[in-house]
């Protein structure tokens, strides 16, 4: 399962309880037996009640005390055989319930369908009632089968777990207007897992400015570290790059101070002035005080190993002497 599906879910799984005010929860649905046939979510369905004041299709999950959930991102396949696939694992929930009660269950479980849009194969081998906005009834069925159009759907609040598989420029403008109105983690992750577009995406990130807001900066600062632990790649490419950049300087420094020292001499010097420099920086953009012990330390320090492991540190330490442990 790829990033976006797991996406996708966790946010059904946090906003579906809250945007019902408890008339709905979300869970990871048992393995079926038929070689593990699993769904990708259910709805259990609370207080029918609730729902009716919120938008569509929320009122549909009425009469229903558990929907089996669907969901299709974009670039996963929404053709016929998909469709099909859905409906095994649907009928293999229905089994599994019947199976599951003495005397058998007599119900009939739902099916919802989300995926970005409704393609033109279904209406041609299905009749559809349009419920409402981007919600299609596909019939002849014996049990709600519900197609949502995530495309089609109007910006709701409510409605943020399903726009989630937006596609195209509906998920552009899906970005742009809940960049707004979501924590900045959940829409880091957005950003992380969704296709949109690259403009919308670095349009959305230079939002991120540094505030002067202690909270905010502290919550920004622990968003930065979990990327960098959970990438230690991306943290280890900007250190070779700043050790990079520090060659070539120091390959400068180096001629400028004497040819006579040599190459291999001059190219230590660049990387330690280098290091020394990157390190006096990025404690600066910390905003991590250095007192003039320390700025003497780095100063004086003339082992690489030494400056790199400080570097390491300072992407993390909360004062200038925990970083220059």
């Amino acid at each position: 399962m790829g990033q976006p599906d797991r996406f996708i879910k966790r946010t059904f799984a946090e906003e579906a309880e809250v945007i019902t005010r408890g008339a709905v929860e979300w869970h990871d649905p048992p393995e079926m037996g038929l070689n593990k046939v699993q769904g990708d979510g259910l709805l259990s369905v609370h207080r029918p009640g609730d729902l009716l004041t919120l938008c569509e299709p929320w009122p549909q999950a009425g009469g229903h005390d558990e929907i089996l959930i669907e969901l299709k991102m974009p670039g996963d396949h929404v053709d016929v055989v998909a469709a099909q696939r859905a409906l095994l694992r649907r009928q293999a929930r229905q089994v599994q319930r019947v199976e599951e009660r003495d005397p058998p269950w007599l119900g009939e479980e739902p099916l919802w369908l989300v995926a970005p849009h409704l393609p033109a194969w279904v209406g041609r081998v299905r009749e559809l009632q349009r419920v409402a906005e981007g919600c299609y009834g596909v019939a002849p069925s014996p049990f709600q089968f519900l197609w949502i159009a995530a495309n089609e759907l109007p910006l709701r609040d409510e409605l943020v777990p399903f726009l989630v598989a937006r596609s195209g420029r509906p998920l552009d403008e899906f970005a742009r207007w809940v960049a707004t109105r979501r924590r900045e983690e959940w829409v880091l992750s957005m950003v992380q897992y969704t296709t949109m577009s690259t403009k919308v995406r670095e349009e959305i990130l230079r939002n991120f400015e540094r505030s002067e807001d202690p909270e905010i900066r502290a919550r920004q600062r622990e968003i930065l570290q979990s990327l960098l632990r959970a990438f230690p790649d991306v943290q280890q490419q900007w250190l070779e790059k700043g050790l990079e950049q520090g060659v070539e300087k120091g390959l400068e420094q180096g001629i400028e101070k004497g040819l006579e020292k040599g190459l291999e001499k001059g190219m230590e010097a660049g990387r330690l002035a280098e290091a020394r420099a990157l390190l006096r920086r990025l404690l600066a953009r910390r905003r991590l005080e250095l007192g003039a012990d320390e700025l003497a330390r780095i100063e004086a320090c003339d082992d690489l190993a030494t400056l790199e492991r400080w570097l390491d540190q300072s992407l993390t330490a909360e004062t200038a002497a925990d970083a220059l442990r």
